[in-house]
């Protein structure tokens, strides 16, 4: 058995989720809360997070909103181009406020506004068990040490380990992966401050699309969706051929979109390929269990087509603290003695059962929402595009209904 350490909350992943828990349970008053990170510094990993106003609202009650607004301009709305039908429609579901942030910015001011020390490094957990005679739930590193926690939340991405012993299924693999990439423009872009999204049909081997969005005056986000069967083997890792490889595939674009990839910073470039968990599974999975709870990707990893990814992850947050926060005070999970810890271990059950409960629906219809734009995005079955279409038409005709959410006060 190696060295032992206890805590009243220990959080497993240093990401935007995990960060904005700890802060969010911070502001309620507990003190004891520590975050495990597998990584030897913070992971900034991407160039941009798009935030809408659900996610805002969430930022401003965790208290760093306004700081945040300042890095980064306010999108006026958005408009999509079919390149090869020469036709434009302005995008329904840009609006409130929607700002694309540097994902570095909103990483360091949620960790500024943590105490000292919060996070521990260089820790990678292997397991997660109780102890029925403690009532406490074990967090194994791979170093052998153990963690001990009153309460223990996984925000440790689509890997999840904490989401494994909760018995979650593995996530799955969407039909088209992304590339992304900033490019600096010193004497101004001149863009307008708008979501542009560029499209082209290829059709038997599906559509590509090029999105970009003003971060501020001279920086520009972009990414590019490819569909998988475009791809031919494994993605090159470094950046220089990354670049090339990107620029073949989307040669046929016009002149500026083709300049902007092509004088990026190759350090800003990144592939990802894209994991999601079906809505089915989110609406039957089990997402607690006695004093273990999962938030963010580690919960309801999804596509990026909506942009809703991080903003869901902040509303776990706060919605997460503010029931901890009704059914237990943190002097009484600061208590000892073995009938203080069995009626800690009760109220903290029904805290993260009306947690799950409360987002559930929120996360389902989100998923769903996201997977079927999706599938409209970057299937190449017609049927399976026109399905989609349907059920979006049906059950989601207020298109920007999803940036309206408000996951109220923490």
């Amino acid at each position: 058995m190696g060295e032992e350490m206890k805590h009243e909350i220990a959080i497993v992943g240093s990401g935007i989720g995990g960060l904005a828990a700890a802060l969010a349970l911070h502001r309620k008053g507990f003190k004891d809360v520590a975050i495990y990170e597998r990584s030897e510094s913070l992971r900034a990993e991407g160039t941009t997070i798009t935030i809408q106003s659900n996610g805002w609202r969430a930022l401003d009650q965790l208290g760093v909103g306004p700081q945040l607004r300042d890095k980064a301009i306010l999108i006026e709305g958005g408009e999509e181009i079919w390149i090869d039908r020469g036709r434009r429609q302005r995008m329904a579901f840009v609006t409130g406020e929607v700002r694309c942030l540097k994902r570095k910015d909103l990483i360091n001011a949620l960790t500024n506004a943590l105490p000292p020390k919060t996070i521990r490094f260089g820790c990678n957990a292997v397991a997660v068990k109780l102890d029925p005679q403690t009532m406490s739930t074990v967090l194994q590193l791979d170093d052998n040490k153990i963690i001990r926690a009153k309460i223990l939340i996984g925000c440790d991405g689509s890997n999840s380990k904490v989401a494994e012993y909760l018995g979650s299924k593995p996530t799955s693999l969407f039909t088209v992966a992304s590339i992304r990439g900033l490019r600096n423009y010193p004497n101004g872009h001149g863009f307008p401050p708008q979501f542009v999204r560029m499209k082209l049909d290829q059709g038997k081997n599906g559509s590509l699309d090029i999105g970009r969005i003003p971060v501020d005056d001279k920086l520009v986000y972009w990414y590019i969706s490819v569909p998988l069967s475009r791809l031919d083997g494994k993605f090159p890792d470094d950046p220089e051929l990354m670049k090339q490889v990107t620029l073949k595939i989307m040669k046929d674009f016009p002149t500026d979109a083709v300049e902007m990839i092509e004088k990026s910073e190759l350090d800003t470039l990144t592939f990802t390929r894209i994991r999601y968990r079906h809505p089915w599974e989110t609406l039957t999975g089990k997402f607690n269990k006695g004093s273990v709870a999962v938030l963010g990707d580690a919960m309801h990893v999804m596509g990026p087509f909506l942009g809703q990814g991080g903003s869901a992850a902040l509303e776990d947050a706060v919605v997460l603290a503010r029931n901890i926060g009704q059914k237990i005070s943190p002097l009484n999970l600061s208590g000892e003695g073995e009938g203080q810890s069995m009626m800690n271990h009760k109220k903290i059950e029904e805290a993260l059962d009306q947690y799950v409960r409360e987002r559930r629906k929120r996360i389902v219809l989100l998923s769903l929402n996201t997977y079927l734009v999706g599938i409209i995005s970057g299937s190449i079955s017609p049927v399976a595009k026109f399905i989609a279409i349907v059920l979006l038409v049906i059950l989601f005709r207020d298109q920007s209904a999803h940036s309206k959410y408000d996951c109220g006060k923490l």
